[in-house]
């Protein structure tokens, strides 16, 4: 078994790798000519150093290159194992292991030890390797084109602390981890607002605080709100208005909640996502679509068992002369409408108000039993 081991592993480990290299090309091709628009432009200063060129681009696509890879993994995980055991029944080989010894469940055996490489693999990428390189590919971006934005209007975040509410809004973050465009609300705990706080520029305190710099802070009486007093018919309330060249502002939320609100959900690690997804919950924000992707990261690495599960059926078909293509491409298709249908029941779960765990799960349960049911008509009953 030994030989038999390390026949498969040493053909599938160096399908898969090839089949990965291969994507991993085409792809940085595509974003390096997605890049090249960029070219020569600079963040407002008049060194040279700070010009986009194509040396940046290179580096920017390659720091993309491990999300790419996790991405990938459990499609090139079924389109080089489906080609191995392929080619090894097309040319005899796969029927002379069975006449060894290579029983069905041993085989799928073999194949599960691979796949779970694979697993730890894509965790590693993905947990990892994939969030510190995305962090650095949108710093260096950040640095050549001013900041780092999500949507309009920024991020939103929200604290509850001992009396009052904040929603903070961010617009920009700077690569020098600077905020801009910060806008402070403080509800009190009826829901009226008490005060706004606006900067054009703030930073963060060593102190669990922010220091927003030129501040224009609008403080709301309440009492006279409550009683309205009445000018040309209409009613009124005090507001006073206070310039601030410096104002502190003790919050708990740190540099990364900042990061992690303007970056994608799925380019979060797991921890991360974990540690949004309870400041959410503790200030009362919905957390659906962090809850799914969180799930996905849990379940995502585990879809290269069922990939490997998917391409054993394909040793125990009968093969023409140049009959491996089709076959490899019937994977191509599989793998790609597993992709897709992970997107999309993300996407749908959000929407419809799933559970979490069931938007992120329900693709690979659905693969695992269409891999389960292939393995025992193909193999088991024939």
């Amino acid at each position: 078994m030994k030989t038999i081991r390390r026949l498969i592993y040493g053909e599938v480990l160096a399908s898969i790798a090839l089949v990965a290299l291969g994507f991993l090309a085409l792809f940085f091709f595509f974003d390096l000519v997605d890049e090249l628009q960029y070219l020569g432009r600079t963040n407002g200063l008049p060194n040279a150093n700070d010009i986009y060129q194509i040396r940046h681009a290179l580096f920017y696509v390659a720091l993309l290159v491990p999300n790419h890879l996790y991405e990938l993994l459990p499609i090139s995980v079924l389109i080089g194992t489906i080609f191995v055991m392929s080619r090894m029944a097309q040319s005899s080989e796969y029927a002379i292991l069975r006449t060894s010894g290579l029983d069905p469940w041993r085989a799928l055996k073999l194949l599960l030890g691979v796949g779970a490489i694979f697993v730890v693999l894509s965790f590693l990428i993905g947990d990892y390797v994939a969030p510190a390189s995305e962090r650095a590919a949108q710093l260096l971006k950040a640095r050549y084109q001013s900041a780092t934005t999500v949507g309009q209007t920024g991020a939103w975040l929200k604290e509850k602390q001992a009396y009052n509410t904040y929603v903070a809004n961010v617009k920009i973050l700077t690569p020098r981890n600077e905020m801009q465009g910060v806008q402070i609300f403080e509800f009190d705990n009826k829901g009226l607002v008490v005060s706004i706080t606006q900067a054009p520029l703030a930073t963060f305190g060593d102190d669990d605080s922010w220091q927003l710099k030129k501040a224009t802070r609008s403080e709301f009486d309440i009492r006279s709100a409550g009683n309205l007093q009445i000018e040309q018919g209409k009613p009124v309330a005090g507001v006073t208005r206070i310039n601030l060249e410096t104002f502190r502002w003790p919050t708990e939320i740190s540099q990364e909640m900042v990061s992690v609100a303007l970056l994608k959900p799925e380019r979060m690690s797991t921890v991360d996502l974990f540690t949004y997804i309870r400041h959410l919950d503790t200030n009362g924000q919905t957390a659906q679509r962090y809850e799914i992707e969180f799930w996905k990261k849990v379940f995502y690495p585990l879809s290269c068992l069922v990939m490997v599960i998917l391409a054993l059926p394909f040793a125990y078909l009968h093969f023409r002369s140049g009959g491996i293509a089709a076959y490899v491409f019937a994977g191509v298709m599989i793998g790609i409408s597993f992709f897709l249908l992970n997107n999309v029941f993300g996407y749908v779960g959000n929407l419809q108000n799933w559970q979490p765990w069931v938007a992120a799960a329900t693709p690979g349960l659905l693969y695992m039993a269409i891999s389960l049911g292939a393995f025992g008509w193909l193999v088991l009953r024939r």
